[in-house]
């Protein structure tokens, strides 16, 4: 086993156990943080298949933006959530089974397709793959919708964000 094996290995659990603290933990803030350090996670996986350009956007995009997002709203709805009431799901263990469930039944699924087991080739070093990527997220045949559809989906969740944040109760 190489160092970059064992490296993919430890960051792989580690972004394992922080998406699942993601979403066990009882405190949002430590919710949020543990967010953060999942994709951070998740960016060193990139840099470690060698694609740079995607490790620095998640970090960018990701990290830098959307998590601090998370955490100004959680900031901002903190009086909204009262610690006397059970924060926790009353119809938790049917989603757990129904997420473990759906999970079984995806990977049988995707395990009787042929390239499921396929080892996926280095990409050729003289094609500029950002270019390409560019110009797929530019080109009306290509991502430009769903780029500018996810952004609009992100305005209405700082719209939202802030229209529940706001008081309320006015004297």
């Amino acid at each position: 086993m190489t160092a970059v094996q064992i490296v993919f290995l430890a960051v792989a659990a580690l972004t394992l156990a922080a998406a699942v603290m993601v979403v066990s933990l009882r405190r949002m803030m430590q919710s949020a943080l543990a967010l953060i350090l999942a994709l951070v996670g998740v960016a060193v996986i990139f840099a470690l298949l060698g694609s740079g350009f995607f490790a620095v956007s998640q970090v960018v995009v990701y990290i830098g933006a959307i998590a601090i997002l998370i955490i100004f709203a959680v900031m901002l709805t903190q009086n909204s959530m009262s610690p006397e009431h059970s924060q926790m799901n009353p119809g938790f263990l049917y989603a757990a089974l129904g997420s473990a469930l759906l999970f079984s039944s995806l990977v049988f699924i995707l395990s009787m397709w042929v390239g499921f087991y396929a080892i996926p080739v280095n990409l050729d070093p003289s094609v500029d793959t950002i270019t390409v990527l560019g110009l797929s997220l530019t080109d009306p045949q290509g991502f430009a919708l769903p780029f500018e559809i996810v952004s609009v989906l992100l305005l209405a969740a700082l719209i939202g964000g802030i229209y529940i944040a706001r008081d309320h109760h006015r004297d």
